[in-house]
């Protein structure tokens, strides 16, 4: 669900996934306000056993409908009707740019606490039970900010997504993001690897077949605004350059 955040990426495709999970991710967030406060989690239902509560890392497999507020449904992964930020899939629009529509009954599955969701998602799941319900009221700084994302969800939207917490697992190790962009293994990234990165994932993914894919034309078209964007997020202490600590996307522990 929940994609690349806020106002507010592993083959060929996974390659991509991860690249441009990562450029989507940070440029929403980049563009959001900063604060995590306001959101709301409502219980609405709880299993009588609960062996097993969600944490981070956790792959979760959910049902869900997410509402504006004036009550229209702009996504579903019940009798579902567009797909809001399903990474796993690059065949449609990647989130934070835009919506692909799409008719879907099947679960959404993603990893919990990574950034693969919008924050609101990342918070809000946490210690669940499987067969719990919840509903989550998403404020804009959690969600996708005073941008919006594509033409379903405006500027300064409070989300309310129902959902419903089908499984938990053990997620596969992540990709680490970080050593692939750092070509010269010195700990840090500087604007010229990024870029350089950022280029090469998108022309892989236009080979993968997404060529007509119009967020793919468009990270092509902008791609110094998109370099500059990320090192407005993650070059916290503005010496040019992305450390270890700072850089928010997939990556190990050990250096």
């Amino acid at each position: 669900m929940v994609s690349y955040t806020s106002n507010s990426v592993s083959a060929v495709f996974a390659m991509c996934r991860y690249a441009l999970f990562f450029v989507v991710t940070i440029v929403a967030l980049s563009r959001a306000d900063n604060a995590e406060s306001g959101l709301k989690v409502e219980k609405m239902y709880m299993p009588e056993v609960c062996d097993v509560r969600s944490k981070k890392g956790d792959q979760l497999t959910m049902h869900y409908t997410g509402t504006l507020q004036d009550g229209s449904k702009f996504d579903s992964r019940r009798a579902g009707n567009i797909l809001l930020v399903d990474f796993s899939e690059i065949n449609g629009k990647f989130k934070g740019t835009g919506f692909c529509p799409l008719d879907r009954d099947q679960p959404f599955t993603f990893q919990l606490g990574v950034g693969q969701v919008i924050k609101g998602w990342d918070q809000g799941l946490l210690d669940m039970c499987v067969g719990e319900k919840r509903r989550l009221m998403i404020p804009p700084e959690l969600g996708y900010g005073e941008k919006g994302a594509g033409n379903v969800i405006p500027g300064g939207a409070t989300l309310t997504f129902e959902v419903e917490l089908m499984n938990i697992s053990d997620s596969p190790p992540t990709a680490n993001v970080f050593k692939e962009i750092d070509a010269d293994k010195d700990n840090q990234l500087s604007r010229e690897e990024v870029s350089d990165y950022l280029r090469k994932q998108v022309i892989e993914a236009e080979q993968a077949g997404a060529s007509e894919n119009e967020d793919v034309k468009k990270m092509l078209a902008d791609h110094d605004k998109l370099v500059e964007e990320i090192f407005q997020h993650e070059d916290k202490d503005k010496n040019g350059f992305i450390s270890h600590d700072e850089f928010s996307g997939p990556k190990h522990d050990e250096l």
